[in-house]
């Protein structure tokens, strides 16, 4: 279904002037490339001592110093950004663990900081920066509830740790449980199928999100969230972009189906719907601009947006508002509009 090594995409002018604009291009040490200069590594196990695909690396002295000292700066700016008191937040900050996966088209860094004065700690990650990427996190920022607190600056994406149980542990550990509820459950992924569709964000298996889990004050809350955006309107196949055809989500699937009847999957469809087009209104001006640098961009090669081009024509049966689409820009734009117009 997805390609076995999706193209990376370069940072173009327009995007980062986009991107100076709204406070993601600041000037921060362009550090990827000196991360991987790791000297060795050992994997890293989870706290519950399972294998993971991540590798927990280690530099040699005269490098680990200045890298450190420049992974804590970056977290000090990711979350405290120009205030007056950051320089003060490095007495007391540093960096515990960083761990290298190889996995997907990111091949991200993990970075574990840690509070020296009470042991509490916090991750971030650093990618090799992706315009496709960037898009992703900017209309998931734009048209979803939740906020991504991410950094650009030349080669090196930023990106703060989403927390929440992974989307494979919540299916195994947490579904059987009888205190579960269920109907709760099946109504977020309708309504995160709708939202990860309506800017398509693809590749939505059960490794690719998270499920936030919030105490309400007669019941559980759960929302599900994107944690990774390399699949942002690459792909030709429209059924990249809706999670249900992933096999790993049939427990999901299954649940929606035994859960909720067809009239009331089409009420939470409509009501994200709605959602969405109201943000859309709000943000109208950071959207055009957004989509001013997109609709030029090549964030994929010509036969995926031709073919996507012709299933979304199909899907929405109305094919003359996709036939002068000629990136994935545009079809998002197009697409976008009809979803939130379709009400």
């Amino acid at each position: 279904m997805i390609s076995r090594r999706k193209q990376s995409y370069p940072i173009s002018q327009e995007l980062r002037h986009y991107l100076r604009r709204y406070g993601r291009n600041v000037e921060i040490p362009t550090i990827y490339d000196d991360l991987q200069r790791f000297t060795g590594g050992i994997p890293y196990e989870d706290p519950r001592g399972d294998e993971t695909l991540w590798l927990s690396v280690m530099y040699s002295p005269e490098e680990r110093t200045p890298l450190y000292e420049a992974l804590t700066a970056i977290y000090i700016q990711l979350k405290a950004g120009k205030s007056g008191d950051r320089a003060d937040l490095s007495d007391h900050l540093e960096v515990e663990r960083i761990d290298f996966a190889e996995f997907g088209n990111s091949r991200p860094f993990r970075i574990r900081i840690r509070n020296k004065y009470n042991d509490n700690f916090d991750h971030y990650y650093v990618k090799r920066a992706d315009a496709s990427r960037v898009y992703g996190l900017e209309l998931e920022h734009i048209l979803s509830p939740n906020r991504i607190n991410y950094l650009v600056f030349g080669n090196t994406l930023i990106e703060e740790h989403i927390a929440g149980v992974p989307g494979d542990r919540f299916i195994s550990a947490y579904l059987p449980r009888p205190e579960i509820n269920r109907v709760r459950i099946a109504k977020e992924f309708v309504k995160f199928n709708q939202r990860c569709f309506a800017h398509l964000l693809g590749d939505m298996r059960t490794v690719n999100y998270i499920v936030d889990i919030t105490p309400d004050f007669e019941e559980t809350q759960y929302r599900v969230r994107p944690i990774d955006f390399d699949q942002q309107s690459y792909e030709g196949s429209l059924k990249i972009y809706l999670a249900q055809f992933f096999p790993d989500n049939s427990p999901i699937v299954e649940l929606v189906r035994s859960e909720l009847n067809a009239e009331t999957i089409n009420q939470y469809k409509v009501e994200e719907r709605t959602i969405i087009g109201r943000r859309k209104i709000v943000a109208a001006r950071r959207l055009n601009m957004l989509f001013d640098a997109m609709r030029f961009e090549e964030l994929a090669p010509a036969d995926h947006v031709s073919q996507l081009s012709e299933e979304l024509a199909q899907h929405h049966d109305n094919p003359a508002a996709f036939a002068l689409c000629r990136t994935m820009g545009d079809l998002i734009e197009t697409h976008l509009g009809l979803i939130v117009e379709k009400d």
